[in-house]
């Protein structure tokens, strides 16, 4: 088997980080095909994706990875190791690989930590070694690694991190630099212990194009739950958010709680419930990969998912996510028989907070914390220093310096050569981060990054606003007065 292994990058002596390789120091981007396509999937649509991530500029927002999810091999060959489908990929993976490497992209691959696939293909165990030097010879950069059919190897947190950490040091052996993601549903408490050698884990069972209807399937919403031994599938996006609200803290650069992917733009939610998912797994510090077909995308999907506002906040360097303050469960219900609010506050590096006011109510609530509420994690009952200056606020949905208009985006759309296209982003001004990365932007103040300006918080005061059914408002609170708690630091300090 041909090698075409890349060392890993040095790390930096200052890196603190358990899994060590230099990696998703923000949480990764990208597009992954499972929502939209399943076992559907090519090398042609993997190359039509990465074309229109780069045509609709969302390469240069920061969706680098295009990562093929299960169903691309034919099983083992007599040497045992995996042997890719040729009628899917005619070439092979290297040739996908090097074809995605050449426009920019990084390549990411599935397999499952269990004799097979979720889709019942070929899986990894006990085979990681022959497998990670698959992947290495082909050039994959990412790895996405689920947990079916896993011969029994669970039930504690020691058993799953041992079945899970033969393919860390299988990927490490192999000396290319390989993003690690576990999809391990969070099961056996993987947030306690996935850091230590993954990139990211995910917290849940799947993901579903729904906002709040609970199911039976996703019955488990609490992780600390003993009796929640099926994590499932059908999760909704308010039952992911409730699962992770408990142990958020555990993401940190390099490390990240998995969400699952996104879901805007598959039809099933609203633009507002759309709106409120990608800006959650925004804050939350979660993955942010693409699920749609980005050949069928519509101008309002385009404009949720390249809002360089929100984005900002999920590459924001300080690398934490906001944190639950409140939550009141006395909502009204809607026809699933679910209703409550909630409010998320978070800092990030240049010392400005942003706040989330999540509406999961059947109707328009009027929303409020006070800034002692919104600081409380720099100072009990009111005593954080932020308490007592003003705050200018940020709209990071608004129609100025945040979202694109839907007119805009259907004209990016509807161009018909990338030249046109390019002209459109250029005449629009829309940020590129391949030319000026999120912590170098912010660090300037870039307007693009920071939403629009709605109005001032007093200091010791109240932050107000009316939140439509089943939508989220986001802010971003900024000194007035230039500084954050005792003295404003610059990004730098942080990094």
């Amino acid at each position: 088997m041909k090698n075409r292994f890349i060392a890993a990058a040095a790390m930096p002596a200052a890196l603190v980080g358990a899994v060590n390789n230099g990696l998703a120091r923000t949480p990764q981007m990208g597009w992954n095909n499972w929502n939209t396509f399943a076992c559907d999937v090519s090398e042609k649509l993997l190359l039509e994706t990465s074309k229109l991530l780069g045509d609709y500029g969302l390469k240069d927002l920061g969706y680098q990875y295009v990562v093929l999810d299960d169903c691309w091999s034919t099983g083992r060959g007599d040497d045992g190791y995996l042997v890719p489908d040729t009628a899917k990929f005619p070439e092979g993976m290297g040739a996908v690989a090097d074809k995605l490497h050449k426009e920019g992209f990084l390549f990411g691959m599935y397999s499952s930590a269990g004799e097979m696939t979720c889709a019942r293909y070929a899986g990894s165990l006990d085979y990681e070694t022959q497998d990670a030097e698959s992947f290495a010879s082909w050039g994959v950069d990412y790895l996405k690694y689920d947990n079916c059919y896993h011969m029994g190897r669970m039930g504690t947190p020691l058993i799953s991190f041992n079945r899970y950490n033969e393919m860390a040091k299988a990927l490490k052996k192999t000396g290319r630099s390989i993003l690690y993601s576990l999809c391990s549903w969070g099961e056996d408490y993987v947030h306690t212990w996935g850091g230590s050698i993954a990139n990211s884990w995910r917290i849940s069972g799947d993901i579903y194009d729904s906002f709040a209807r609970p199911d039976d399937l996703c019955a488990c919403n609490n992780a600390a739950d003993p009796a929640c031994v099926a994590p499932g599938t059908h999760c909704s996006v308010l039952a992911i958010i409730n699962k992770v609200a408990t142990f958020v803290d555990r993401g940190l650069p390099g490390a990240w709680n998995d969400l699952d992917m996104l879901e805007v733009g598959l039809g099933g939610m609203t633009e507002e419930e759309y709106k409120a998912h990608f800006a959650m797994w925004a804050a939350l510090k979660s993955p942010l990969l693409l699920g749609n077909d980005l050949r069928k995308m519509d101008a309002t999907t385009l404009s949720i998912i390249n809002n360089p506002a929100i984005i900002a906040v999920s590459q924001d360097p300080k690398g934490r996510s906001a944190i639950r303050i409140s939550r009141n469960l006395e909502a009204p219900i809607d026809e699933h028989g679910v209703g409550e609010t909630q409010v998320w506050s978070g800092a990030l590096a240049n010392g400005d907070q942003v706040v989330i006011f999540l509406n999961a109510a059947d109707e328009d609530v009027d929303m409020s914390a006070t800034l002692s509420e919104l600081f409380v994690m720099h100072g009990p009952g009111g005593s954080a220093p932020h308490v007592k200056q003003d705050w200018t606020v940020r709209d990071l949905w608004g129609n100025e310096g945040a979202r694109m208009s839907k007119g805009v985006a259907q004209a990016v759309l509807d161009a018909t050569s990338e030249g046109e296209r390019n002209g459109i982003l250029k005449r629009e001004n829309w940020y590129n981060a391949t030319a000026t990365p999120y912590a170098e932007g912010l660090e300037q103040g870039d307007a693009r990054l920071l939403g629009e300006r709605v109005g001032t918080v007093k200091a010791g005061g109240r932050l107000e606003a009316r939140v439509p059914r089943h939508a989220a408002k986001v802010f971003r609170l900024q000194s007035a007065s230039g500084k954050t708690g005792t003295a404003k630091s610059s990004l730098k300090d942080e990094l």
